[in-house]
């Protein structure tokens, strides 16, 4: 046992500065530019208080690189949307820990607001609704953030063909849980791209939670021990939406 926290203890003290960033979009396979439409920080740390409004769209603490894009990026509903993470903002090559470290395991979420304009400053009070998420697979005890770092830091998913059309905050999200056993220690990155839904139904409303609000620090998936053979992994927040 002693063994184990010595070995943990160096593990994390070894990737403290392992952290990432989400910083840029894809729409239906076409490179929307770097930092294009979103909120980035110059800073790659993560939040850890799930009672912050930093945990919105980071941005706070981790104040946002300068000038704060304001580009909307346009996106069908019922696109293929490609958000691409790395471990630092002018990524430098050859780096062990880009876009994360592996040690960061964890799920990755994906959730959107509805918003009257997209680029306006203020993200509190908004209602989200998760599109995706990938968490663990049990029975290779892999998770969301090993698929992220095999696809070279990219992660795919459709904005559902139903909503309204209109201007959204897309929130792009990696929790990871390497120092999750007790709380606070899970490590929240976040970011929000800019975008507007295109040609959506609104045949449906979705349900909402808010932010801060849809975490606790006791959630079975905020508050976790990663080091042991897990039979399942409940991700944190409300269900999927789905058409």
């Amino acid at each position: 046992m002693k063994l184990l926290a010595f070995s943990t203890t160096l593990l994390l003290a070894g990737c403290a500065s392992a952290h990432t960033i989400f910083q840029k979009l894809y729409v239906n396979g076409v490179d929307q530019g770097e930092l294009t439409g979103i909120r980035a920080p110059d800073y790659d740390g993560p939040i850890t208080d799930v009672n912050s409004n930093d945990i919105i769209c980071n941005g706070g603490i981790n104040p946002y690189h300068q000038p704060v894009s304001k580009a909307v990026v346009n996106v069908p509903a019922g696109a293929s949307v490609t958000a691409e993470w790395h471990h630092t903002l002018n990524q430098a090559a050859n780096d062990a820990a880009d876009p994360i470290d592996a040690s960061h395991k964890g799920p990755i979420i994906t959730y959107l607001a509805k918003i009257p304009d997209a680029t306006q400053s203020s993200v509190t009070g908004l209602q989200w609704f998760k599109i995706h998420q990938d968490g663990l697979t049990a029975s290779d005890q892999s998770w969301g953030v090993d698929r992220l770092i095999k696809n070279k830091g990219k992660v795919s998913f459709t904005i559902p063909s139903c909503i309204a059309s209109g201007q959204y905050l897309l929130r792009h999200e990696i929790i990871a849980l390497h120092a999750a056993s007790s709380y606070p220690g899970a490590q929240f990155y976040m970011e929000c791209a800019q975008i507007n839904v295109t040609g959506g139904s609104g045949a449906k409303s979705p349900a909402t939670v808010s932010f801060p609000g849809a975490y606790k620090g006791t959630d079975p998936g905020v508050k976790i021990n990663i080091y042991q053979t897990l039979q399942n992994y409940t991700i944190p927040g409300p269900a999927v939406f789905t058409c």
